[in-house]
């Protein structure tokens, strides 16, 4: 079985707001014309401003209000 191509993943929609040191972005993807999908990522700032991919985890409230209302219009893509 072949491996992720990127050139098969096509970006429906992508939207990202920055939260303190961390950057959230709701998007949806659809894979070699495969069902459409959410992604939901965080990256968080360096000490040089560079931002770096991170594990999604658990989400404050702050958070949580922030993305939902970006999910929504995500879900048009869907």
């Amino acid at each position: 079985m072949a491996g992720f191509d990127k050139t098969l993943d096509k970006e429906l929609f992508s939207t990202a707001v920055e939260l303190g040191r961390s950057r959230i972005t709701v998007a949806v993807f659809s894979y070699n014309e495969g069902t459409a999908k959410l992604q939901i990522s965080r990256e968080n700032k360096s000490a040089s401003g560079e931002y770096n991919f991170a594990k999604l985890g658990r989400l404050t409230k702050e958070e949580v209000d922030v993305i939902l209302p970006l999910m929504e219009k995500a879900k048009k893509y869907l």
